[in-house]
């Protein structure tokens, strides 16, 4: 489960500290020049003749939105907030161009995403990750799963990537990778810094976290919200994301796996060591059965909903209940949650809601030159998603972007677009704070930029080609 932002990334390198000045001067210029974009070819042209005021308004919002999550000149979630505030003052007011005369309740639909189905679903999912880590549940996994692993260094990349990837589709991928990461610094810690050996591993860790998030609807941010773009006719189910999302997913993992091996490990091993030592199993106790024993009932449930009909966000509710009442989490475990994460999420389907009801889609769907495929669109976008994610939030971009395709694909099929700009949020690494992970890879010290570099280039270009592929194929089927 991805909670990827870019200041979460500097956060744990330690950098790239700014001052309130500098960041208030940065976000008086990202206003001036949203307000420039939005206001001013309208006012010496035609360029803007087939927009509304709403949909102008609402265009500003956008790339003010957009230039901050750029910028970073203040945290991603206080951005999500402030576009609800700005689309609640400037266009669901009382009197406001999207509300009706006499209308007092416009302004909810800005307000409807905190309670929408697809929050309760990632809540759920950050109870449940929440809880395996509180009862070293994840801990014990790793340790059945790799504690055998001796020998040969190929082996020990595939098992730890696995790994990996696994837990990454169910818990933080942040979590997850400081989890395995401390597991391979051990392993390697009496190699030479000059070594090749950790280095994959120590990649092959980031990048696998960061791959996992792709498979289930609660494992990255981006998921959450094109899922809740695609909400009601053109809605997807837990296993129905997974049908679309894992194989790929998989292939760009097994990918990344074979250049690690050609790239630091041909002819090479590790020989004598074990994981075991690693990962001490720790007592089972009744709380440990408890989240194992409710976990797999919720994942079952979640992958079987067309076969028992309760949708998946209510099946979310099982874990949140059943850990609740019987002391698993209490009040400073609530506390802990990454709310921020959330405040996000209702953000960027709120952004949807204001692009979609003010026309701004419709408008931006005329952009688009006579001839242009929906494929060739895709992958411009996934390109685009990819870029972007590298340089922000992967989950602020998908906001941005989603929305942006959902409109641009039209009512026909917007799955093939939205989907696939949402897993190429999570196909961007190629930086050292492009993720969480990756940052915590490369605090290590057995990491350079340039490691980075190579695997984040290849993930991007093959995965937007793979996704759009993959995903017209499955999705037409």
């Amino acid at each position: 489960m991805d909670l990827d932002t870019r200041s979460q990334a500097r956060r744990i390198l330690g950098a790239f500290r700014r001052s309130m000045p500098a960041a208030l001067d940065r976000v008086l210029a990202c206003g001036l020049a949203a307000v420039a974009i939005a206001l001013l070819p309208g006012l010496f042209d035609d360029a803007y003749r087939d927009l509304s005021l709403a949909a102008q308004i609402e265009l500003g919002i956008l790339v003010f939105a957009a230039l901050l999550w750029m910028s970073e000149a203040m945290p991603a979630f206080a951005v999500a907030l402030l576009v609800i505030g700005l689309q609640i003052a400037l266009l669901g007011r009382p009197g406001g161009p999207l509300v009706a005369p006499g209308d007092v309740e416009g302004w909810r639909m800005f307000v409807a995403p905190w309670a929408s189905p697809m929050m309760w679903l990632f809540l759920g999912g950050f109870v449940m990750a929440h809880s395996c880590t509180r009862t070293g549940l994840d801990r014990w996994m790793a340790a059945i799963a790799l504690g055998r692993l001796t020998g040969g260094t190929a082996g020990l990349l595939a098992g730890v990537m696995g790994m990996t990837f696994l837990l990454s589709m169910f818990m933080s991928n942040t979590a997850t990778a400081a989890m395995m990461l401390a597991v391979v610094g051990g392993l390697t810690r009496a190699l030479p810094a000059s070594d090749s050996r950790p280095r994959a591993l120590f990649l092959g860790v980031a990048v696998a976290a960061s791959l996992g998030g792709m498979g289930t609807l609660i494992g990255s941010p981006p998921n959450a919200i094109a899922a809740g773009e695609l909400a009601g006719g053109h809605g997807v189910d837990f296993l129905g994301w997974m049908l679309v999302a894992l194989p790929p997913a998989l292939l760009l993992c097994a990918l990344a796996y074979l250049f690690l091996w050609w790239r630091y490990l041909r002819g090479q091993s590790i020989p004598g060591l074990s994981l075991s030592a690693q990962l001490p199993a720790e007592p089972n106790t009744w709380r440990r059965r408890l989240v194992m024993s409710v976990f797999f009932i919720t994942v079952l449930l979640w992958m079987t909903e067309s076969l028992h009909g309760i949708p998946t966000p209510v099946i979310s509710f099982l874990p949140i209940v059943v850990f609740a009442i019987t002391g698993v989490i209490g009040s400073a475990d609530v506390r802990e949650l990454p709310w921020e994460v959330l405040l996000l999420l209702a953000g960027g389907l709120s952004l949807g809601v204001g692009v979609e009801a003010t026309g701004l889609a419709q408008w931006l769907v005329g952009l688009i030159p006579n001839g242009v495929s929906l494929g060739g669109l895709s992958v411009l976008l996934v390109l685009l998603a990819v870029g972007l994610s590298n340089m922000m939030s992967n989950t602020a971009a998908a906001s941005l972007l989603i929305p942006i395709g959902a409109g641009l694909a039209g009512s026909a099929a917007p799955a093939m677009l939205v989907i696939p700009i949402a897993l190429g949020c999570s196909a961007a690494m190629a930086l050292p704070i492009s993720t969480p992970p990756n940052a915590l890879a490369f605090a290590s010290g057995r990491l350079a930029s340039r490691d980075f570099l190579g695997i984040g280039t290849l993930i991007g270009l093959a995965g937007s080609v793979v996704l759009v592929l993959w995903s017209r194929w499955i999705l037409a089927a």
